[in-house]
């Protein structure tokens, strides 16, 4: 019997999402399947994700495109991020053709295709050609009525309350 990959979103205002994704690769890599993590627009060298490093030290693969994004960081240029998030989504369509894994998460990818930085299309076309089995997890608030159509899970995020609303900074180990 062959498994069918399937494809889940994980969208919303609130807290959560990457944290769901990791769970499903950390649940993934304990039954020993290959995992890769891509994020979009974040920058692991200035605010440490530590996340990425436990996912490394369990086996996955880490990569990082578009580091930063120009709403959170003014000095970033947008044309420089959106070069780079359109090179990253193909570096991965090339990759996942090359690397038999089993599951593959886009953090923030829709966070991309909310700015621009990837067409809707072009995520939807990596959707449609991706291996049959490859599980993928696509996590970003404001995913479209389309990308929402094709997934096969679709998991919405709503922040109720949320410290930072009350001046509480992210805190490392909890929010990043």
């Amino acid at each position: 019997m062959s498994r069918t990959g399937l494809v889940h979103v994980y969208t919303g205002d609130g807290k959560g999402k990457t944290t769901s994704a990791i769970g499903l690769a950390v649940r993934a890599l304990g039954c020993g399947m290959k995992v890769c993590y891509v994020s979009f627009h974040k920058h692991p060298e200035l605010y440490g994700y530590t996340e990425m490093e436990s996912l490394k030290q369990l086996g996955a693969d880490v990569l990082n495109f578009a580091k930063g994004h120009p709403h959170l960081d003014k000095s970033l240029d947008s044309n420089s991020i959106k070069a780079e998030a359109k090179q990253g989504i193909h570096k991965v369509r090339e990759l996942i053709h090359k690397t038999k894994y089993d599951l593959l998460i886009l953090d923030e990818v829709i966070i991309s295709v909310r700015d621009g930085y990837i067409e809707e299309q072009e995520l939807l076309l990596f959707i449609n050609e991706k291996p049959e089995t490859l599980e993928l997890i696509l996590t970003g608030r404001a995913a479209t009525d389309a990308i929402i159509e094709v997934a096969d899970y679709v998991s919405f995020v709503k922040k109720i309350k949320h410290p930072f609303d009350n001046g509480v900074s992210s805190r490392k180990g909890i929010e990043y």
